[in-house]
């Protein structure tokens, strides 16, 4: 009986917003870097695309390269900065090379991205990391970033195609890229972007390090 009032107060607190809601925790960031050019790509599409369907704790990127371009027309979507950002992961995760389609996992991870079972571990594995202290927290047009930083850091925002104005395959696909600056630690205040279609702001260990925190801002 007991038990069952102490479940009860819970439900009743939750939904009164006073206790966190399961789900309401930042998302685990999926990276995928990927070619129109590239053969196995639309299979990463699907994989994701299944995974962004069916799970509301991650947040899927999708980052197009252009090294394949002399396989086919150019890719449209292809940035410069995809591909200096799958590059900082190649050093970062011992790699031999670039390849697609590559899956990156909070910055801990890596598998190929065209295997639902890959995927789903890499993701059980960065779901185990033991949480931080930084924090993203939106305030009216503010962002407050806090928390403790044991070495360089940086923010990103990244601007991403999303609903009605994504009219590809991919999931999320990365249209833009701002360093808003290093972080060291000490509590700061950003202006909270305006965001065309959609965006986040990513805190990330330097030289493409884990990832800190992550927050979707909303449009």
């Amino acid at each position: 009986m007991i038990l069952m009032k102490r479940m009860l107060l819970s439900l009743i607190l939750a939904f009164a917003g006073l206790l966190p809601v399961a789900g309401a925790e930042e998302p685990v960031l999926v990276e995928l870097f990927a070619s129109q050019n590239c053969r196995v790509c639309p299979k990463a599409h699907k994989v994701l695309k299944a995974l962004d369907d069916e799970r509301d704790d991650v947040l899927i990127l999708t980052w197009s390269v252009d090294y394949w371009d002399y396989l086919g027309d150019k890719d449209p979507m292809a940035m410069v900065e995809s591909k200096e950002r799958q590059r900082g992961y190649v050093d970062r995760f011992h790699l031999r090379g670039p390849y697609t389609p590559q899956t990156v996992y909070d910055g801990v991870e890596q598998c190929a991205g065209s295997r639902r079972s890959y995927v789903d571990r890499a993701l059980e594995k960065a779901s185990e990391r033991p949480d931080t202290d930084v924090k993203l927290t939106v305030k009216g047009d503010k962002i407050l970033l806090s928390g403790t930083a044991t070495s360089l850091t940086d923010i990103w925002l990244i601007d991403y195609l999303s609903g009605a104005a994504n009219t590809t395959n991919m999931v999320h696909p990365v249209t833009r890229v701002s360093a808003l600056g290093p972080w060291l630690g000490n509590d700061v205040q950003l202006n909270k972007p305006h965001c065309e279609s959609g965006c986040a702001i990513i805190v990330q260990e330097a030289g493409f390090g884990p990832i800190l925190e992550t927050l979707v801002v909303q449009p």
